[in-house]
């Protein structure tokens, strides 16, 4: 709990520093259109080398961008972000690296340009089947299993088009888990059979997407929410940060990062015994093509 709440401060504190020398408003009757997409790709190719190795290839094609119009007193926000991995060895095979869909929209009135009355939903998912590598006969996860929808109503700050901070003291938590197999053993928290579970909770979203300094842009988005239950106080967290780097006019570098934590997904072992919650965390670096929207 100590790192969320320094994650929670460094984020908060980052996110005022820049909002106080940014003069990027937003222009009404005007969508607003950015983010990047890009795929990066590795290679290694070994021939009688000594100290081991073998061939290997990688690649993951990704998108963050946001589309936003503000018209009067009206914001219309739609944010997505997609990301699908695979490396492929010859011992291993092909696996999958990293797989997210994940869709924000919102509604929001304001009598300020500021601070807007807003309504929210979100959904997050993946594209395709996921395994506990090496384990390739028993998988944890697929499409819609699980699947998470966050639908709320609150208060946002979004004083411009670089930052916001969406705080809702009733928001609906959903989980479905549409898929036979995980449905039967209760994974991802829904009873053993159920393919569905809703709790009441508050929520905090806070979005940043600014380029920090000649062609290097970040975004960030991190998600808190707990539940108005026994569980009231432990945060389930989602934080993902993208740093695109352009290097010339065809190549691009990228850092991605995620850092989860759910309190009803327990971690399976490598010996297949299922364990309890755990802080979760992926990073990516990768070199390839890119294009800045």
């Amino acid at each position: 709990m100590r790192i969320f709440l320094l994650t929670i401060i460094f984020v908060a504190l980052a996110m005022g520093v820049q909002g106080q020398d940014e003069k990027d408003k937003l222009v009404d009757g005007k969508w607003t259109l950015k983010g990047v997409t890009g795929v990066n790709l590795s290679q290694t190719a070994v021939s009688n080398w000594s100290a081991g190795g073998e061939n290997a290839m990688a690649g993951t094609a990704y998108l963050n961008g946001t589309l936003v119009r503000k018209s009067g007193n009206w914001l219309f926000s739609n944010a997505l972000a997609l990301e699908y991995g695979l490396t492929n060895t010859k011992t291993q095979g092909t696996q999958k690296t990293s797989d997210k869909i994940d869709f924000t929209t919102q509604l929001g009135y304001s009598t300020d340009n500021k601070w807007y009355y807003t309504v929210m939903g979100d959904f997050k998912s993946q594209f395709y089947k996921g395994y506990n590598y090496p384990d390739k006969e028993h998988y944890i996860s697929n499409f819609f299993a699980p699947a998470y929808s966050n639908i709320s109503i609150g208060m946002e700050y979004r004083p411009n088009t670089i930052y916001s901070v969406y705080l809702s003291p009733l928001a609906g938590k959903l989980t479905f888990v549409e898929d036979d197999y995980l449905s039967s053993i209760g994974a991802f928290g829904v009873d053993p059979g159920d393919r569905f579970k809703a709790e009441m909770g508050a929520y905090l979203k806070a979005r940043m997407e600014k380029t920090i300094m000649e062609n290097v842009k970040l975004i960030s988005t991190l998600d808190l929410f707990t539940g108005y239950d026994d569980s009231f106080g432990n945060v389930d967290v989602n934080w993902d940060l993208l740093l695109s780097m352009k290097i010339n006019k065809y190549l691009s570098a990228s850092v991605n990062t995620t850092l989860k934590y759910d309190d009803d997904v327990k971690i399976a072992h490598e010996d297949g015994t299922i364990g309890g919650p755990k802080v979760q965390f992926k990073e990516m670096i990768g070199l390839g093509v890119a294009y800045n929207f």
